[in-house]
């Protein structure tokens, strides 16, 4: 009784997953080919992927269907294949009877006493179209960046000769004759000003130089030199700006990183903060590091004007993107800070809302 009930489900669980049905009903390509070069057997995926008979599909070489540039590679696996070489991961395209290109992936097995192929093949065109997207965005990104250092180096050259002009006119003034104490002290912030700028894009064009010799080029830095130094070389537009900046770098005074990416970090989100200020309200700047979880982190805070970030998503860090009015917005400084963050293995993150001001929070590679 037990035998006659154990070979009636064996019987019914036969059918039930027959391999017939599965050939029949699988999604993936799934063929027989000869050693000849045709189909011999092919499951009906195979027509609806590329959109011919299977009368068509029968009377011609695979090879009249696979892509042109890929048929001599194709015929040499194929080759391998009648020497008992199976083949895994491999890849070619089809042209379907629309022209469109498909991308599959094989798993092929010979069997050479019938001299056919039992093959596989999984239709990965998205992910192909995924892969060629990104290769094209990292194209475009590559040659962003090297225009932007072309655009640098430019910019760094033609500065320098202006700038040594006004160092010369200060030192034509005879200050001996000015008697009015505020416009020597402006005079002296001026020059001051002019100096430090001198030494920023001297300093710029070396970390340029370094750049190319080695793009990755790090030491450890100390955030409150670094912050300072920065802060002097735009001492005039604080002060006008009335901006109130504070520091907090108890938590995490140092990090291994490179000089001239934090100096321009610190320098494009402290600038940003006072450019993006609210009307009649003095920008306050809260810049703090903390490590938490063995994540070391820098945050940089004001009280300007924010983003509304359901509009700006994931655009923010794009070259050239502007979200306000502003005449002198170019879409340039948040954008060297991602690169330069991200370059470096680092992730940067952004809080905001319209008119609550922005946090910014960069988190270091460890």
């Amino acid at each position: 009784m037990s035998t006659t009930n154990t070979t009636k489900q064996e019987v019914d669980l036969e059918r039930a997953f027959s391999l017939e049905d599965f050939f029949e009903t699988s999604p993936d390509f799934m063929c027989i080919a000869g050693f000849d070069g045709y189909f011999k057997s092919i499951n009906p995926a195979v027509s609806q992927l590329l959109g011919y008979s299977e009368e068509e599909l029968f009377s011609r070489p695979i090879n009249d269907f696979i892509f042109e540039a890929d048929q001599d590679k194709t015929a040499s696996a194929r080759i391998n294949l009648t020497k008992k070489v199976g083949l895994f991961n491999f890849e070619n395209r089809y042209v379907s009877k629309a022209g469109t290109i498909i991308w599959l992936h094989w798993t092929s097995h010979p069997v050479e006493d019938k001299q056919v192929i039992y093959a596989i093949g999984k239709n990965v065109t998205a992910k192909k179209e995924v892969e060629l997207e990104r290769k094209k965005h990292l194209k475009m990104l590559t040659q962003s960046n090297t225009d932007l250092l072309k655009l640098a180096y430019a910019n760094a050259h033609d500065l320098r000769s202006p700038i040594n002009n006004l160092l010369s006119v200060f030192d034509l003034i005879d200050t001996t004759k000015i008697t009015d104490g505020e416009t020597l002290e402006l005079l002296e912030i001026v020059e001051q000003s002019t100096q430090n700028l001198k030494k920023t894009i001297t300093e710029a064009m070396k970390s340029l130089d370094k750049k190319n010799a080695n793009d990755k080029q790090l030491e450890l830095l100390n955030f409150e030199s670094s912050a300072k130094d920065v802060i002097t070389s735009i001492h005039s537009l604080v002060h006008h700006s009335q901006a109130k900046i504070t520091t907090d770098f108890t938590d995490l005074p140092t990090i291994k990183f490179n000089k001239a990416a934090l100096h321009s970090i610190f320098l494009n989100l402290i600038t940003n903060a006072i450019k993006y200020a609210k009307r009649n309200v003095a920008p306050e700047i809260h810049i703090k590091t903390q490590e938490i979880d063995g994540v070391k982190q820098l945050i940089i805070q004001d009280n300007g004007i924010g983003f509304d970030m359901s509009v700006v998503k994931d655009k923010i860090f794009g070259l050239h993107q502007t979200f306000n009015s502003y005449e002198d917005s170019t879409g340039i400084g948040l954008y060297l800070v991602y690169n330069h963050v991200m370059h470096l293995g680092g992730k940067i993150g952004l809080e905001s809302e319209v008119d609550q001001g922005a946090k910014f929070m960069i988190s270091f590679k460890s």
